[in-house]
């Protein structure tokens, strides 16, 4: 912690600052100067995106996982930021995560990449805002076994994740089975492709999918969502964080977007979260906690929102969601291998090798081709995790490119 006069401010580091939800909590962050004061700031690739966050907060520390781009950042802060430390690579990312400067780390790094990072913050008993589902996806019993051990507090960022934990009683804490608890319902908006005719998935093309018709978001997290398996890796996740089987947590499509997800109770009465789409409402709630705090965003006005559609996800159209909860029945290291093939796999469809349709059947081939173990250590989950890369990739190359017009 560091002082201002008789104010205390929090120190806070942002894994993944340059994108959308680094951007959306340091837009939050610049609302409240008396409160945070931003410790670190990281990145992989975009240097003048963070040379200008740096020029604008003022970080201890910025780290870019690219040496390359390190070193670009490092000649460019010379002029605008040339008190701010440059670090590098995967042990920079860790080392940010776990110093004591910061007492908040914004776990925002997309995909894998984000695990180790956002373990050592738990390992260190930081609050963590966890907006990386994959670290619970591929890590949960290790993970919070590491937030128990060293008292971390966890924080979910996910709009979804986020409207269950403000539904639940105010005493709650991640990873303990909610109290009355009869069920959780994730919302989904469905993606872009909701109404689409199925014949005609075969030929989307990235833009297509990235377009979603709600929130604005990076593109990867974009088409997961346009095939569900976002939906599927939270499903996961809820599991981890509220200690909840399977038959507890359900779906419902919810095109509008504006009722984030509901808990329902044994007695039967079921509480909503509600609000506009805009990140900057969960990141508000968990950068303020237990305090509520502005975020920015509009407040929902129910006479303009209108009619409310809910309705089941069709498994046809979205055959990634079943296939996340065959990994999660299958339990030990499934869910890593069933995450590693779709990061694989989204990434060949952005590059045009693979059409949308075939990110399933990747991961379908992934999860029957690849052994399941045990998940007894952080280094067999990356050995599947790293195995699971090796046969999705093997699999896209033998079965022949197929390009998204």
């Amino acid at each position: 912690m560091s002082a201002q006069g008789t104010a205390t401010l929090s120190g806070i580091t942002i894994l993944g600052s340059t994108g959308s939800i680094g951007a959306s909590t340091l837009d939050v962050i610049a609302r409240h100067p008396d409160r945070f004061t931003v410790t670190a700031l990281t990145a992989r690739s975009s240097v003048d995106v963070l040379a200008e966050q740096c020029r604008q907060f003022h970080p201890q520390y910025a780290v870019m996982t690219d040496p390359d781009a390190a070193t670009r950042l490092q000649q460019l802060l010379k002029t605008v930021a040339p008190d701010v430390q440059v670090l590098a690579g995967t042990d920079g990312l860790i080392e940010v995560a776990g110093m004591p400067e910061a007492d908040l780390v914004m776990a925002a790094i997309v995909g894998a990449a984000g695990l180790l990072p956002a373990l050592e913050a738990a390992r260190k008993g930081k609050r963590v805002l966890l907006a990386n589902k994959e670290a619970l996806v591929m890590s949960g019993a290790l993970f919070m076994q590491a937030v128990r051990d060293n008292d971390a507090v966890l924080l979910p960022i996910d709009s979804e994740h986020n409207a269950i934990f403000q539904c639940l009683p105010d005493d709650y804490k991640a990873g303990v089975t909610p109290r009355g608890v009869r069920q959780i319902l994730l919302t989904a908006s469905g993606g872009p492709f909701r109404t689409l005719a199925l014949d005609k998935l075969e030929n989307v093309t990235p833009e297509q999918a990235c377009d979603h018709p709600n929130w604005k978001m990076g593109r990867k997290i974009s088409v997961d969502s346009a095939t569900m398996m976002n939906k599927g890796l939270e499903l996961i996740e809820a599991g981890w964080l509220f200690d909840l089987p399977i038959g507890k947590i359900k779906v419902v499509l919810h095109p509008q977007s504006l009722v984030h997800s509901l808990v329902e109770y044994n007695d039967g009465s079921m509480l909503a979260q509600m609000g506009n789409p805009d990140m900057r409402v969960p990141i508000s709630h968990a950068l303020g906690w237990p305090d509520r705090i502005e975020s920015g965003a509009e407040g929902l006005d129910l006479m303009a929102a209108g009619k409310l559609q809910f309705e089941a996800p069709d498994h046809e159209r979205y055959p990634c969601l079943g296939l996340a909860m065959h990994a999660w029945q299958l339990g030990g290291t499934a869910p890593a291998i069933l995450n590693a093939a779709n990061e694989v796999a989204v990434e060949s469809f952005l590059g045009r090798e693979i059409s949308f349709p075939s990110i399933a059947r990747t991961i379908e081939h992934t999860l029957a081709q690849c052994a399941v173990h045990e998940m007894d250590s952080l280094e067999t989950i990356l050995d599947d995790d790293a195995m699971a890369r090796t046969a999705a990739t093997e699999f896209i190359h033998s079965s022949g490119k197929v390009a998204a017009r």
